[in-house]
């Protein structure tokens, strides 16, 4: 048996040698400081009488002994250095040079990081402070992690409505690289700093927030609910239109969206949040509803190949009035040239808020309003659509009255 594994079982050794190693590693090896063991055993007292030389009372509470005495002991009695006995039961670690890697490292993964086309918003700078301040940048250089691989995904988005597979095999030649496990976890971090939404953690959220920056996870789950959006174009377009002259609600998925091109048969198209609205005015006013479009919150990438099909339509865009809608309402007016904001102004907004949620997160512009805001910040209610839905609906009846292409 080695002098390094009988020595760390001696009672008389163990916690000395526990004490020395601690301090080895944490000062990088070095031997001109002193260990103290408090509350010593007489075992542990006899031990250090004979390093030091110098007698020490069965009644002292701490005793202290230098590493460069130690070893020099360790030399003289066993033939050994100290970080040899040491190194003989379990490697020691020089944890200040572990730190000048790691901080090297990361420095390194920072200036990549400026590199990326997304490096001036304001989002990303917020996002690479998060994983700097809470560990994780630490704990990725650590791991291993293909954090330069997160870079990537991130200046390859937003993507043209690609089916996640796809997408990774092109950017990462790995299709099951955004599946699962921390590349995934740390790239869907991102996307949520950059859309100003909290971490999904799976489920619905998750996918609208993939969809967001325009990836497919599925096609089938990928939808949008209508009413009354008549269309012109292979079997979904038939569809369409019949359940638009019966006055029915219907559900479409992206797969359909993709089966054959699609042209909507109308000038005007009304898209709101909540699908209270689409049911209220399913029971209201039926298939003399103008043409309805129901987002469900975060638009689908459905929602945007629908609407795609419009050919010029007016779009008339709502959401609820908290700082998530306002944020989407601006994105959407921002991406649809046609797109104008639907009962999304300071007017209404004054006239709601006398009640309701509290407003939570980030405060966003509202250039369509620039009051908005301000109203917003000054109330601080949130205003879901519901609250709203006599004055939609009465919109919506006068649309319907209008002739239709």
């Amino acid at each position: 048996m080695s002098a390094g594994l009988r020595l760390s079982d001696d009672p008389g050794w163990r916690r000395l040698l526990a004490a020395a190693r601690r301090s080895l590693e944490r000062t990088g090896g070095r031997l001109d400081v002193a260990v103290t063991l408090t509350s010593p055993s007489d075992d542990e007292r006899v031990v250090i009488i004979g390093i030091s030389g110098a007698h020490r009372s069965a009644g002292s509470a701490r005793l202290s002994v230098r590493l460069s005495d130690v070893d020099d002991h360790l030399r003289a009695v066993h033939g050994v250095d100290l970080r040899d006995l040491l190194s003989a039961v379990v490697p020691l670690r020089n944890r200040p040079a572990e730190a000048a890697r790691e901080a090297e490292a990361r420095a390194a993964l920072l200036t990549l990081a400026q590199a990326s086309r997304h490096a001036t918003a304001g989002w990303y700078g917020d996002w690479l402070d998060a994983l700097r301040h809470d560990g994780t940048l630490t704990r990725a250089v650590r791991a291993g992690l293909p954090f330069p691989d997160v870079l990537r995904v991130l200046d390859a988005l937003p993507a043209p409505d690609e089916p996640i597979p796809v997408f990774a095999d092109r950017v990462l030649d790995d299709t099951k690289a955004l599946a699962e496990g921390p590349l995934r976890g740390l790239v869907l971090r991102a996307l949520a700093a950059w859309q100003q939404l909290p971490v999904p953690t799976g489920g619905e959220p998750e996918r609208a927030l993939w969809e967001s920056v325009g990836l497919v996870p599925d096609d089938l789950a990928s939808q949008v609910l209508v009413l009354n959006v008549p269309a012109a174009g292979g079997l979904l377009g038939r569809w369409l239109t019949e359940a638009a002259e019966a006055g029915v609600p219907v559900r479409v998925t992206l797969h359909q969206l993709r089966l054959a091109p699609l042209a909507l048969a109308c000038d005007e198209i009304f898209v709101c949040e909540n699908p209270a609205v689409l049911r209220a005015a399913t029971a209201a006013l039926g298939a003399q509803a103008p043409p309805l479009i129901c987002a469900e919150g975060v638009p689908s990438v459905a929602v945007h190949t629908l609407l795609r099909a419009a050919r010029g339509a007016a779009i008339r865009w709502r959401n609820d009035l908290d700082w998530t809608g306002v944020r989407l309402t601006a994105a959407a007016l921002a991406r649809y040239p046609t797109a104008l904001p639907w009962r999304m102004s300071t007017t209404e907004y004054e006239t709601a808020a006398v009640s309701g949620p509290t407003l939570v997160g980030v405060p966003a512009p509202t250039p369509w309003d620039p009051a908005l805001v301000n109203a917003m910040r000054r109330a601080g209610r949130a205003v879901m659509e519901e609250r709203l839905i006599d004055l939609l609906l009465d919109d919506l009846r006068e649309a319907g009255r209008r002739p239709r292409r």
